[in-house]
């Protein structure tokens, strides 16, 4: 693997202390720590009223500072996007004016490749019904269709524009279900943002979740994960890259593989401050019949990793569920959490660019 293929950067809306410094202090922290760029959840992340002077302005100071661009757009199912009004209001009224104006704006800058999501995660509750596959007003099949048919309504104005719309794996969606999106639109016109630590919620294996979307994949979320048994499954907890068990040496040699000519993929840390809390029932039969594509084998290789989970935080050499977050949260600690994952994330790529020189020193040896 080459490490020209793939950069480290950062989450700027997560960024530790991003109120007290908005994009532009973002931006300078961010080259200071020496990492690649900055993913800007949302362009009203960057500019609320997307004034395409300061945008600009953003733009030149990352190119100043060497530093990628990223950015995303926000919801597109049909029956949440009325959790972002900012959106709506971009559009005077209309959310797919909002968006059309926010893939412009983007595209005027250089942005091209777009984050979206399709539902949240509802922290009203944190049963079956904290994700809204499981709402009963309006079925999970139905917002599917509802999305694809929203998409389809926007793939004119992201191809006009030369853009794509990367759907997360995130936490209420499914690999197979985002690749059909992907497939139904175009993936000139829609692909995928990889965020390994959700597609567990979802009970698939990080590597195998990685194998499905790798040639749709233009965008990613990094972190780790630890699990641990509970009476309705599984306990999904967020850690830094390198301190959890995600194989991410095979999950970056399955993405490599994707790239030829396709430019530098970025991998952005995603950080957290606090304990991240994601129930996963694999018992619960409501949660299994949602799941029909759902390969045993990921079921299986979950298990193991719980197992693997446990056992490194009863010997020690990782800690507890109760003892990995500070109290209070600290910005100190979240920062570490960015620059331990990088080092991670570079000593993985380093690893791989050196093992082929390895191997033909051995053959001519």
């Amino acid at each position: 693997m080459s490490e020209a293929l793939m950069r480290v950067g950062v989450c700027g809306r997560k960024f530790p202390g991003v109120e007290r410094l908005g994009p532009e202090g973002v931006l300078a922290a961010t080259a200071r720590l020496g990492r690649a760029g900055v993913f800007f959840r949302t362009l009203t992340d960057m500019s609320p009223d997307l004034d395409a002077g300061y945008l600009a302005e953003l733009r030149a100071r990352a190119d100043a500072d060497g530093l990628y661009l990223e950015a995303g757009l926000g919801k597109v199912n049909p029956y949440n996007i009325s959790e972002e009004t900012s959106v709506r209001d971009l559009g005077d009224g209309d959310h797919l004016l909002g968006m059309t104006r926010m893939i412009e704006a983007a595209a005027a800058i250089g942005i091209t490749e777009l984050w979206a999501d399709t539902a949240n995660y509802q922290r009203h509750s944190w049963g079956l019904h904290a994700v809204d596959r499981f709402r009963t007003d309006v079925i999970w099949d139905e917002q599917l269709a509802a999305i694809e048919r929203y998409l389809k309504r926007l793939a004119p104005v992201l191809r006009a524009n030369g853009c794509r719309i990367n759907l997360e794996t995130h936490e209420e969606i499914t690999t197979h279900e985002v690749v059909a999106l992907v497939e139904a639109v175009g993936p000139d016109a829609v692909g995928i943002t990889l965020d390994l630590a959700n597609v567990v919620v979802r009970g698939e294996a990080p590597v195998a979740a990685a194998r499905r979307v790798a040639p749709y994949t233009h965008q990613t979320h990094m972190r780790d994960i630890v699990l641990a048994f509970t009476d309705e499954g599984m306990e999904r907890q967020i850690r830094a890259c390198g301190d959890g068990v995600i194989d991410f040496a095979a999950v970056l040699d399955v993405l490599a593989q994707h790239r030829d000519g396709r430019g530098p993929l970025n991998l952005t840390i995603e950080n957290t401050m606090a304990r991240d809390w994601n129930g996963i029932p694999l018992h619960d039969p409501r949660w299994q019949a949602a799941h029909p594509q759902l390969p045993m084998s990921d079921v299986l290789e979950l298990v193991r990793l719980c197992d693997l989970s446990e056992e490194r935080m009863r010997a020690g050499t990782a800690p507890g569920l109760d003892d990995y977050y500070p109290e209070p949260p600290s910005e100190d600690w979240a920062l570490d959490f960015i620059c331990r994952s990088a080092d991670h994330l570079t000593a993985v790529q380093t690893a791989a660019s050196a093992e082929p020189a390895e191997s033909a020193q051995k053959e001519i040896s």
